[in-house]
């Protein structure tokens, strides 16, 4: 392992770290640049069990031990080691699971070949909140969705925090983005997908009663604003989520995991 002591927050090797808590900034270096960041020992190593290459790696002395073992093939990569103060100070917040790798990005692959095996896939429309696409990678890894499909304005499920929340697992279920809603309705129709909106209207079926096709694309707006009118009209149908005690809905992630489970055991309410 190619261990490196670094004592100076200003030191320009650890560029890839600064300021993380900056949204916009990450935003606009991490694609530009090719980079995501990885945190923590458990998902930089479903990061590197996907075959994403690290530039770097930033880690406090304790949590080094854990990290060896995982660099083994990659004795290349320099390992910056700090103290939790310095890594504070130069990322802009805690570093509590002591370890962050900047990772080479993937490329994206093309929307056919996602969804060529695919059964069962997740379309987020301008989901923005990063906390939000996490939770909801983490659903479709747990609850079998074979594929995400995002918007051109949906928050990028490889920044650090979407990373986090869904425990790595924005590694094992692939994901692409999305052309226009007419191309992307035409695609999907193409490949002979039924595309199913999960919103609040008054025609909604709900998901009770929905005979999913054998093939079905579930689609998922923001908080607040939900689906917008395109994807709507895009939609084959529209269902909903059976509520009670006076709610209406559910977090969005929280709507993907109920919605998924229930197309995957379809007579579960029987």
């Amino acid at each position: 392992m190619q261990r490196i002591d670094v004592r100076d927050a200003t030191d320009p090797r650890l560029e890839d770290y600064r300021d993380l808590t900056d949204v916009t900034l990450r935003r606009r270096i991490e694609p530009a640049g090719g980079l995501y960041i990885a945190e923590s020992a458990k998902v930089i190593a479903r990061a590197l069990a996907a075959g994403h290459r690290p530039r770097s790696v930033l880690v406090q002395e304790k949590w080094i031990d854990d990290l060896a073992p995982l660099l083994v093939q990659h004795p290349e990569v320099p390992v910056y080691v700090v103290e939790a103060d310095l890594a504070e100070h130069l990322t802009g917040y805690a570093v509590h699971r002591g370890a962050l790798a900047a990772m080479h990005r993937p490329k994206t692959p093309p929307l056919r070949d996602v969804l060529r095996e695919a059964r069962l896939v997740v379309i987020l429309e301008d989901i923005v909140d990063h906390t939000n696409v996490g939770a909801i990678f983490r659903a479709c890894a747990g609850l079998g969705a074979d594929a995400v499909l995002v918007s051109p304005r949906c928050a990028d499920p490889l920044y650090r925090r979407s990373v986090r929340v869904s425990m790595g697992t924005v590694f094992q279920v692939p994901w692409t983005r999305l052309p226009d809603w007419d191309q992307t309705r035409s695609i999907l129709h193409e490949e002979g997908f039924q595309i199913a909106a999960l919103a609040l209207r008054e025609d909604a079926v709900s998901l009770d009663d929905f005979e999913p096709a054998s093939r079905v694309a579930l689609m998922l707006g923001a908080e607040g604003d939900g689906l917008t009118p395109k994807a709507l009209a895009a939609a084959d149908t529209v269902v909903t989520i059976p509520m009670a005690g006076g709610v209406d809905s559910l977090n969005v992630a929280a709507a993907s995991a109920v919605a998924l489970w229930a197309l995957r055991h379809p007579h579960a309410a029987e």
